[in-house]
């Protein structure tokens, strides 16, 4: 099929006027939008992570891994539960496995974070969250973050360097597995002033951060997916995973529908884009983007954050005959998804 594609300035043309409208009345068409969304997803299983073997391996009992998409371990010692870790693969600019969604690391779960990495060829991993809030653990740390090396089960994990950017951390990681002759570079990204549910201070902070990881991605051998994560691995997580998707969509030329990119990423993980607020910074972000940095905000009207937590409060379904279609209908006819459209 062949895709009509558009320069720079005609899709920044159209996605303002696509804003401007759905920020009008209040962010109307936005809370339609994600309203609209609220059930895709909700008819598929997630057996393997109720399973009791299995439930302790859960940071949040209520956010689980879809069993179709599931990124499975390989068994160890013939124990059939020791395949199950929290997480997903999820489509991006090439494949239904550009990335993985994950949970932020546990204690008991870091050794099956690093086979996960090992065993996918994960090459980069982005962690959009903070180690902790107050007292409240977000993550726990499983790699070190000074240059040293940590032990996790079979891999050795030694930090070899650390930099720092404008808002996060690039750390490279060398990581060996005992009794294999060859090691393996990881890129580590660390953006840590995301806060939970919410959304980082200003567009321009998480536009720069999300093309520096495409500019990476794109400069790089397709080896394995891409790890991204945060604290439960679907608010901000699929944020970041949205934001950097559409990027990659306009490069080559074509619009990009927030709307559907979301609507793929939750047939593949619950919940991905958590929130009002964080649907509407992924416009912000993109827009911002595709500016140059020059329009940071909607020109028709903005949200506040109490607009927005009204906003979730009372939703409202406008028009039934929007409705996507089902779930396994969709999954049934990839040739239908978002990234389809993408020119060879």
């Amino acid at each position: 099929m062949r895709v009509q594609t558009f320069s720079k300035v005609q899709i920044l043309r159209n996605f303002e006027s696509t804003c401007q409208t759905l920020s009008a009345s209040d962010n109307r068409g936005f809370k339609q939008e994600l309203e609209g969304l609220r059930d895709v997803g909700k008819d598929l299983s997630t057996e393997a992570a109720g399973l009791e073997a299995n439930k302790e391996k859960n940071r949040y009992p209520y956010i689980l891994p879809y069993d179709h998409c599931r990124v499975r371990l390989s068994i160890q010692n013939s124990y059939p539960n020791s395949d199950y870790i929290n997480a997903n693969f999820v489509p991006g600019g090439g494949s239904e496995r550009d990335f993985i969604c994950t949970q932020g690391p546990m204690r008991d779960t870091i050794d099956d974070f690093w086979r996960m990495v090992w065993e996918q060829n994960v090459k980069i991993i982005v962690m959009v969250t903070a180690l902790r809030y107050r007292d409240l653990v977000l993550c726990d740390e499983y790699w070190s973050l000074q240059p040293g090396t940590v032990y996790h089960g079979p891999f050795q994990v030694t930090t070899m360097a650390r930099k720092q950017g404008p808002d996060y951390f690039i750390s490279t990681i060398n990581l060996r597995q005992r009794d294999c002759p060859t090691d393996r570079i990881i890129t580590h990204y660390h953006y840590p002033s995301w806060p939970d549910r919410g959304i980082p201070k200003d567009p321009s902070s998480l536009s720069t951060f999300s093309d520096h990881v495409r500019q990476h991605l794109e400069a790089i051998p397709h080896l394995g997916p891409t790890v991204v994560h945060c604290s439960a691995g679907v608010g901000r997580s699929g944020t970041f995973v949205t934001v950097l998707w559409l990027m990659q969509l306009c490069v080559r030329g074509i619009q990009p529908d927030v709307r559907a990119a979301v609507a793929d990423l939750r047939q593949h993980r619950m919940w991905m884009v958590q929130n009002l607020e964080q649907y509407i910074f992924v416009h912000k972000c993109l827009l911002y983007w595709l500016s140059g940095g020059k329009s940071s905000c909607f020109t028709h009207s903005d949200y506040t954050h109490r607009d927005l937590r009204r906003g979730n409060r009372h939703h409202r379904r406008e028009h039934p005959s929007d409705q996507p279609p089902s779930t396994l209908q969709q999954i049934l006819q990839p040739g239908k998804l978002l990234r389809r459209l993408l020119p060879s």
